[in-house]
């Protein structure tokens, strides 16, 4: 049943789809567990603690991500937060999967950037950051493990905005590090949040304790000397700390941030009562498409995800929507091949948990069932007046033969390598003149290639061994000139054709790429295919492979 205008505007302002960005180990699964539990999604937070523990983190579904204890493919979570209706999209931290977490971005609104007291601003956290930049998407920064010793809170504040270059506003400050960590100063209510010890497990929603500044608890809890340090540094915020501007917050100028341990859900309950009212909803993100609270529908996919439930074999494109209401079975344009189909079997998520879903709205991430129709950057709508979403393949530069070690199974290969590439998991080549033998990988990072060897095996029972090449960089090419068997005849560069047909080069290292720029004048190599957008302003950002 189609919605009025007044109902679709109520579902858009509730909305609120965010990615978490991080370095690997700064706690961004365990927060996620946590933003769960105090959802109400899930009664018991799991531990990414030990790969031997029992329970695993809910976030965490594919069994190679349970068995190592990290994330390494994005997956989506979907649950009510009092009268907001929440889209977390979970990202992997490792760098290796960094592909999969810009396609993710893609889909979010807004970020919240997960730092580490303790090691402060990271590699991979800077390249995240960076990729939000360039979306001018809203950051939201939370200082975690609060429960250990670490940097002290203006340093770290220091440290943020030096190296990130953006201004941080502290919505709360902590009171106490490691031992002494007792809950933070709400710097709007100037009051102290003081959280129940007992749950130091973190295993279950915290009783919060209201206390005046100049408590004596306070004072016993950090001493004197900290204390009053801690007093000092209240009143120096109030005088140097850059004032809260929502509008400098929505348009990435400007961080809130706050402070916590996701591991004890020390702060957790402020961080979000006050990231739901500050973080934007769809319709205040700045759009050159239709607007969210337009009655006709968008979307786009971001992900595609091949076995999800492996006894099903089943395949999900991920969409997220981005105007009018979407219903089930409805008819929609794929605007690729300019065709109508039938976006069938819609599901929403927790991780690898699905129900089917009737109905969804700007904002929210649905699954539907892929026999094979859709890509990664693919627009539905309902019509045509949407333009496509730019999501950038990526440049691999790492690169194996693929050798099957039964020559039975090469069909349920083919297979396997198709729906992952699909996937964007791996990018698939072949060699000229050789068809589909030796199949040659490529992997933005190395880790992709121990992911598929795994998949493979598992999804597809099919053992492999990848024989690495020795090239670390692959171009597209153009121009008029360009003699494929020329190149493929030196040591130092080696031709292959993608899954479009186009011709690329691999170079063995900087020193052979500058070498044939230089014999090549009339050529231009790409770091993506002909034709894919984005491609300047992504490397402009820093996002470099």
């Amino acid at each position: 049943m189609t919605i009025s205008p007044k109902q679709l505007a109520s579902e858009v302002d509730r909305r609120r789809t965010f990615a978490i960005i991080s370095h690997p180990d700064a706690g961004k699964t365990t927060l996620t567990e946590k933003l769960l539990l105090y959802g109400g999604a899930i009664h018991l937070a799991g531990s990414v603690k030990s790969r031997r523990a029992a329970k695993h983190a809910v976030s965490d579904w594919m069994e190679l991500e349970q068995q190592r204890g990290i994330s390494i493919t994005s997956s989506v979570l979907q649950f009510p937060y009092y009268n907001y209706a929440i889209n977390l999209l979970d990202t992997p931290g490792h760098a290796d999967f960094s592909e999969d977490t810009y396609r993710t971005l893609a889909a979010a609104d807004s970020a919240i950037m997960l730092v580490d007291i303790a090691k402060g601003v990271e590699p991979q956290t800077k390249k995240l950051f960076k990729v939000c930049r360039m979306r001018k998407l809203p950051i939201f920064t939370f200082v975690n493990k609060m429960d250990r010793e670490g940097i002290p809170p203006l340093e770290i504040m220091e440290d943020i905005e030096r190296t990130l270059g953006i201004n941080l506003v502290p919505i709360n400050w902590p009171v106490g590090m490691g031992r002494t960590f007792m809950g933070v100063y709400d710097r709007d209510k100037k009051k102290v949040l003081k959280f129940d010890a007992e749950g130091r497990h973190g295993e279950s929603i915290l009783a919060i304790e209201e206390l005046d500044i100049d408590d004596p608890q306070i004072k016993n809890k950090l001493g004197v000397a900290q204390y009053r340090q801690f007093i000092e540094e209240i009143e120096l915020l109030e005088i140097a700390a850059e004032p809260f501007d929502l509008q400098k917050v929505r348009n990435g100028e400007l961080s809130p941030m706050f402070f916590g341990s996701a591991m004890t859900n020390f702060g957790i309950e402020p961080f979000m009562d006050r990231f739901v009212e500050m973080a934007p909803s769809p319709d205040d993100v700045p759009t050159p498409h239709k607007s969210p609270k337009d009655q006709d529908f968008s979307g786009f996919v971001f992900k595609i995800q091949a076995n999800m439930n492996p006894s099903h074999r089943d395949r999900l494109a991920f969409v997220r929507i981005m105007s009018g209401q979407f219903t089930a079975d409805m008819q929609a344009i794929l605007l690729r091949e300019n065709r109508t189909i039938k976006l069938a079997y819609p599901q929403t998520f927790m991780a690898d948990d699905r129900e089917g879903v009737k109905e969804a709205y700007p904002g929210d991430i649905i699954g539907l069932y892929d026999p094979g129709t859709f890509r990664i950057g693919d627009t539905i709508c309902t019509k045509k007046d949407v333009g496509f979403v730019d999501i950038p393949r990526f440049s691999p530069e790492h690169f194996a033969i693929v050798e099957i070690k039964e020559a039975l199974k090469r069909k349920a290969l083919t297979k396997g390598l198709q729906q992952l590439s699909e996937e964007g998991a791996i990018q698939i080549f072949k060699q000229p003149y050789l068809g589909d033998k030796d199949v040659i990988v490529g992997a933005v990072g190395i880790l992709q290639f121990e992911v598929l060897k795994f998949r493979l095996e598992h999804e597809y029972k099919v053992h492999v061994n990848l024989r690495s090449l020795g090239f670390k960089y692959a171009r597209w090419v153009e121009g008029e000139g360009f003699d494929e068997a020329a190149f493929d005849r030196a040591d130092y560069t080696k031709v292959l054709i993608d899954r479009d047909g186009l011709p690329l080069v691999l170079f063995r290292n900087d020193w052979a790429m500058t070498y044939v720029k230089g014999q090549y004048p009339g050529l231009v190599f790409l770091a993506n295919p002909p034709g894919t957008p984005g491609l300047e302003e992504l490397h402009g950002a820093g996002w470099e492979f």
